[in-house]
Protein backbone atom coordinates (compact mmCIF):
# COMPACT_ATOMS: atom_id res chain seq x y z
CA UNK A 1 0.00 0.00 0.00
CA UNK A 2 2.93 2.55 0.98
CA UNK A 3 4.32 1.91 -2.77
CA UNK A 4 0.64 2.49 -3.98
CA UNK A 5 0.16 5.74 -2.17
CA UNK A 6 4.13 7.00 -3.39
CA UNK A 7 3.41 6.17 -6.68
CA UNK A 8 -0.15 8.15 -7.01
CA UNK A 9 1.66 10.91 -4.96
CA UNK A 10 4.46 11.22 -8.06
CA UNK A 11 1.97 11.64 -10.35
CA UNK A 12 0.32 13.70 -9.46
CA UNK A 13 3.36 16.32 -8.58
CA UNK A 14 4.25 15.32 -12.51
CA UNK A 15 0.59 16.47 -13.03
CA UNK A 16 0.87 19.85 -11.33
CA UNK A 17 4.29 20.65 -12.94
CA UNK A 18 3.13 21.76 -16.59
CA UNK A 19 0.55 24.19 -13.81
CA UNK A 20 3.31 25.26 -11.33
CA UNK A 21 5.46 26.42 -14.35
CA UNK A 22 3.08 28.42 -16.07
CA UNK A 23 1.86 30.21 -13.11
CA UNK A 24 5.22 31.42 -12.63
CA UNK A 25 6.11 31.88 -15.69
CA UNK A 26 3.12 34.50 -16.14
CA UNK A 27 2.83 35.47 -13.06
CA UNK A 28 3.35 39.38 -14.11
CA UNK A 29 0.36 38.86 -16.34
CA UNK A 30 -2.42 37.24 -14.08
CA UNK A 31 -5.37 38.96 -14.56
CA UNK A 32 -6.57 39.16 -11.13
CA UNK A 33 -4.01 41.17 -9.99
CA UNK A 34 -4.83 44.49 -12.43
CA UNK A 35 -8.70 44.64 -14.13
CA UNK A 36 -8.09 45.17 -17.62
CA UNK A 37 -8.82 49.05 -19.16
CA UNK A 38 -12.22 49.01 -20.91
CA UNK A 39 -12.14 49.94 -24.14
CA UNK A 40 -15.54 50.98 -24.76
CA UNK A 41 -16.80 54.23 -24.44
CA UNK A 42 -20.22 55.66 -24.67
CA UNK A 43 -20.81 59.01 -26.29
CA UNK A 44 -20.47 61.50 -23.91
CA UNK A 45 -16.99 59.91 -23.46
CA UNK A 46 -16.04 59.98 -27.12
CA UNK A 47 -17.01 63.41 -27.43
CA UNK A 48 -15.64 64.57 -24.19
CA UNK A 49 -12.23 63.63 -26.18
CA UNK A 50 -12.91 66.75 -28.30
CA UNK A 51 -10.59 67.47 -31.01
CA UNK A 52 -8.22 64.69 -30.02
CA UNK A 53 -10.68 61.71 -31.29
CA UNK A 54 -10.36 60.43 -34.64
CA UNK A 55 -13.37 58.22 -35.53
CA UNK A 56 -12.89 55.02 -36.81
CA UNK A 57 -15.69 53.44 -39.40
CA UNK A 58 -15.54 49.79 -39.00
CA UNK A 59 -19.00 49.36 -41.38
CA UNK A 60 -19.07 48.55 -44.88
CA UNK A 61 -17.97 51.14 -47.72
CA UNK A 62 -21.51 51.32 -48.46
CA UNK A 63 -22.94 52.58 -45.08
CA UNK A 64 -19.97 54.73 -44.96
CA UNK A 65 -20.40 56.51 -48.15
CA UNK A 66 -24.57 56.63 -47.23
CA UNK A 67 -23.82 58.39 -43.98
CA UNK A 68 -20.93 58.59 -41.31
CA UNK A 69 -19.33 60.46 -38.41
CA UNK A 70 -18.06 63.83 -40.13
CA UNK A 71 -14.24 63.41 -40.64
CA UNK A 72 -14.56 59.62 -39.91
CA UNK A 73 -11.87 57.27 -41.76
CA UNK A 74 -13.30 54.25 -42.84
CA UNK A 75 -10.92 51.00 -41.80
CA UNK A 76 -13.38 47.83 -41.76
CA UNK A 77 -11.93 44.30 -41.77
CA UNK A 78 -12.77 43.31 -45.41
CA UNK A 79 -10.75 46.35 -46.89
CA UNK A 80 -8.04 46.98 -44.06
CA UNK A 81 -4.57 46.87 -46.60
CA UNK A 82 -6.06 49.22 -48.79
CA UNK A 83 -7.58 51.53 -46.10
CA UNK A 84 -4.68 51.47 -43.15
CA UNK A 85 -1.84 52.85 -44.70
CA UNK A 86 -4.43 56.28 -44.76
CA UNK A 87 -5.58 56.15 -41.60
CA UNK A 88 -2.42 55.66 -40.59
CA UNK A 89 -0.98 58.84 -42.26
CA UNK A 90 -3.44 61.03 -40.81
CA UNK A 91 -3.00 59.80 -36.85
CA UNK A 92 -0.84 60.88 -34.51
CA UNK A 93 0.15 59.76 -31.03
CA UNK A 94 -1.96 62.12 -29.17
CA UNK A 95 -5.47 60.79 -30.57
CA UNK A 96 -7.76 58.75 -29.39
CA UNK A 97 -9.26 56.39 -31.75
CA UNK A 98 -12.52 55.61 -31.67
CA UNK A 99 -14.06 52.92 -33.35
CA UNK A 100 -17.66 52.48 -34.42
CA UNK A 101 -20.26 49.98 -36.87
CA UNK A 102 -23.83 49.50 -37.21
CA UNK A 103 -25.45 49.03 -33.54
CA UNK A 104 -23.80 47.61 -30.39
CA UNK A 105 -24.27 43.91 -31.21
CA UNK A 106 -21.83 44.85 -34.36
CA UNK A 107 -18.72 42.91 -33.64
CA UNK A 108 -17.08 44.71 -36.55
CA UNK A 109 -15.53 47.49 -34.20
CA UNK A 110 -14.58 45.20 -31.64
CA UNK A 111 -12.18 43.29 -34.38
CA UNK A 112 -10.94 46.86 -36.14
CA UNK A 113 -10.25 47.94 -32.71
CA UNK A 114 -8.49 44.96 -31.63
CA UNK A 115 -6.36 44.85 -35.18
CA UNK A 116 -5.65 48.61 -34.73
CA UNK A 117 -4.36 47.62 -31.45
CA UNK A 118 -2.23 44.09 -32.01
CA UNK A 119 -1.07 44.75 -35.44
CA UNK A 120 -0.79 48.44 -35.76
CA UNK A 121 0.71 48.84 -32.19
CA UNK A 122 -1.66 51.47 -31.35
CA UNK A 123 -2.70 52.19 -28.09
CA UNK A 124 -5.86 54.56 -27.31
CA UNK A 125 -8.16 52.81 -28.87
CA UNK A 126 -11.77 52.59 -28.32
CA UNK A 127 -14.99 51.33 -29.31
CA UNK A 128 -18.42 53.27 -28.99
CA UNK A 129 -21.13 51.18 -27.22
CA UNK A 130 -23.92 51.84 -29.33
CA UNK A 131 -22.42 52.55 -32.87
CA UNK A 132 -23.49 54.33 -35.53
CA UNK A 133 -26.82 54.49 -34.20
CA UNK A 134 -25.70 55.86 -30.49
CA UNK A 135 -23.90 58.50 -32.49
CA UNK A 136 -27.03 59.30 -34.71
CA UNK A 137 -29.29 59.48 -31.34
CA UNK A 138 -26.89 61.70 -29.52
CA UNK A 139 -26.09 64.58 -32.58
CA UNK A 140 -29.84 64.30 -34.14
CA UNK A 141 -31.94 64.47 -31.20
CA UNK A 142 -34.08 67.03 -30.98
Amino acid sequence: MGSFFRQAVCLAALALLPAAGEAIYFRERVSWRQPAPSDEVNLAQADGFAAQVMWIDARPREQFEAKHVPGAFLLNAGEWDELLPAMLNAWTPDRKLVVYCSAQSCDASKEVARRLKEEAGLKNVYVLTGGWEAWQSGHYAH
